[in-house]
């Protein structure tokens, strides 16, 4: 199908515009977190898990401090001390039972915020999906399909890993955190005012850090949904790039893009990497500094050895979670850049709604008719203006002109791809902004230059116009569009499974099965997009054939640039740069000796050279 040159430059001013970094972080941590919220009892329930679980990790160093100093005392009193169950059995028992309970807990958390996470994942892929239908067709040609998959694909991916993670290790970090300084605080305000100082600077360092990994993270996806964008334009144009020897220069735009990737991926992960041990090493410092003071307080005697063995565990366990901290909340940097992709992309302008109370048409006949139309891509830039002309049911309507005319345009606003920025298009005298969408395009049936088939059987493929549509009805379609003969010679008849890009069968068989999906369907009009222009001239003699069949009894709408197909037309309308220019039927036009007139000679007299 053609683009318009407008359209282009929409198209390259879109592909060209530079990466950033996210615009609205704390918007986009908003919306993640009011997803969130529509799971709070499944939170709270995991809170309450992570509560009980951290009670019984905080709890186990105190008991351990009991063993030290029972056995410190048994010690230090000169008698022979023994450990059996009167002395230390007790606590052993005890600490047991705190850890199983503990992995108890633990289990159960990391279970159920797996689960939210998942299911905010799927909320979003659901959104995505819901998403994909309702964009008008203006936002697939101004975006990359690579693009787009990657906003659907690595970047919820990029949000369910680190929310999957980072949910757990946040809740839990935060809870031993503040529970090992309560109780650092219960033991000693001196030493904790030390281990405060060192979280002050761990904290300065990590708050630094991330906002330079904001950024990073941004730019990195931005790489990938553009890498993403060349690989999948490469695959797909992999014929084209060997038929003009470009495979070097594909490598080497790859090779750019793959180092911008790198780029972006290492400077995230240094960032990102350079917490752990900056954190570490304050950390270091603060053991130090509290094992001098502690050593200090122990033989002043205002301190126990086994508090002190407590207070040492409670700074590792406030220490760890701190690090773990850091490092979820850089990560989740990336979360957020990937997520304000995915939720740029759910904000993205959809389609008009359909009315409240659509119209129908119960027995449509195929009358159309443009009436003022006019339409551009932008609100500024008209393609079209005041459209004007009238179709009767069951006509044969040929739209032809240059490339670049705005033929294939015209079909798309009858389709109501696009919207019109005046006038109005109906069918049978009902305007189609008055009809549901779904109704309106039940009523036309397209066979297009490019052929679409899916991974499936043949029989799937024709059956995809009609739902419920029998085996039967599928044969008498596919007989209709002198298909049927192929079909049975095929190893596995209508049961014989296409690939994804149907080439196990030729383009003009392909062809085929579009006509015979287009009968099934039944429409009451038919829209012709170039359907021959890539075959060769014995099998456009039987697609034509088939096409005879396909367009009798209906109002049919042919685009073509072979002149030669479309003299029996019972009207022609003639494009130039959007505007119909000339309209009539062939004897009409070639007697006005004009535009179409030096069209149909050129063809012929280029034929003739």
């Amino acid at each position: 199908m053609e683009r318009d040159n407008l359209e282009n430059d929409v198209f390259h001013m879109l592909d060209n515009m530079p990466a950033g970094k996210a615009k609205n972080v704390k918007g986009t941590a908003a919306r993640l977190l009011k997803q969130l919220y529509r799971q709070k009892w499944q939170l709270i329930a995991a809170f309450v898990c992570i509560l009980f679980g951290s009670a019984f990790t905080l709890a186990a160093p105190l008991i351990i401090g009991q063993a030290i100093n029972l056995i410190y005392e048994g010690i230090i009193s000169g008698r022979p001390f023994e450990v059996n169950v009167g002395t230390l059995g007790n606590i052993m028992l005890t600490l047991l039972t705190l850890y199983l309970f503990s992995a108890v807990f633990s289990y159960l958390q990391e279970f159920t915020l797996a689960g939210v996470a998942q299911k905010l994942t799927l909320s979003l892929r659901e959104k995505v999906s819901e998403k994909l239908t309702r964009l008008p067709l203006r936002y697939y040609d101004q975006h990359k399909k690579g693009d787009i998959l990657s906003r659907a694909t690595n970047d919820l991916d990029k949000v369910a890993s680190t929310l999957e993670d980072g949910l757990l290790q946040f809740f839990s970090a935060t809870v031993s955190i503040v529970g090992s300084f309560a109780l650092m605080l219960a033991i000693s305000p001196r030493l904790t005012s030390i281990a405060l100082a060192t979280v002050s600077v761990s904290m300065a360092a990590a708050t630094w850090i991330a906002r330079k990994t904001q950024r990073y993270y941004a730019e990195n996806q931005k790489a990938l949904g553009e890498m993403n964008g060349t690989i999948e334009e490469a695959f797909t144009g992999h014929q084209v790039i060997k038929a003009f020897n470009m495979e070097q220069a594909a490598i080497r735009n790859v090779e750019a893009l793959n180092q911008a990737l790198y780029q972006a991926g290492r400077k995230a992960q240094f960032i990102t990497y350079a917490v752990d041990p900056a954190i570490r090493l304050c950390n270091q410092i603060g053991y130090i500094l509290i094992a001098v003071q502690g050593a200090l307080l122990v033989t002043q005697g205002r301190i126990s050895i086994g508090n002190i063995q407590a207070f040492f565990q409670y700074v590792n366990q406030a220490s760890e979670p701190l690090t773990q901290l850091a490092h979820i909340v850089n990560s989740m940097q990336g979360a957020i850049a990937a997520a304000e992709r995915v939720f740029v992309f759910l904000d993205e302008e959809e389609e008009a709604p359909d009315p409240p109370n659509p119209r129908e048409i119960s027995l449509p006949q195929g009358n159309v008719s443009f009436e003022h139309v006019r339409f551009g891509y932008q609100d500024g830039a008209a393609l079209m203006n005041d459209i004007n002309f009238r179709v009767k049911a069951g006509d044969k309507i040929a739209i032809v002109g240059p490339t670049g005319a705005g033929k294939t345009t015209l079909i798309n606003l009858l389709m109501r791809f696009y919207e019109l920025q005046d006038g109005k298009i109906t069918i049978d005298g009902i305007n189609i902004t008055e009809m549901s969408r779904s109704r309106l395009r039940s009523l036309l049936g397209m066979v297009l230059q490019d052929t679409w088939l899916f991974g499936g059987t043949i029989e799937e493929n024709i059956a995809y116009s009609r739902e419920n549509a029998t085996s039967q009805e599928v044969i008498q379609a596919a007989k209709a569009a002198r298909a049927d003969h192929f079909i049975r010679t095929l190893p596995a008849g209508y049961q014989t499974s296409l690939d994804d890009e149907a080439a196990n069968i030729s383009q003009g068989q392909r062809q085929l099965l579009t006509i015979a999906r287009a009968l099934l369907a039944d429409p009451a009009i038919l829209i012709l997009d170039e359907a021959t222009s890539s075959v060769d001239t014995r099998t456009e003699l039987e697609i034509q054939k088939a096409m005879a069949t396909l367009m009798k009894g209906r109002t049919s709408f042919i685009i073509a640039h072979r002149l030669s197909t479309v003299r029996d037309a019972d009207h022609i309308l003639v494009m130039k740069s959007g505007t119909i220019i000339e309209q009539g039927t062939h004897t009409e036009l070639m007697k006005q000796n004009s535009f179409y007139a030096d069209l149909y000679n050129s063809q012929f007299a280029s034929t003739a050279v």
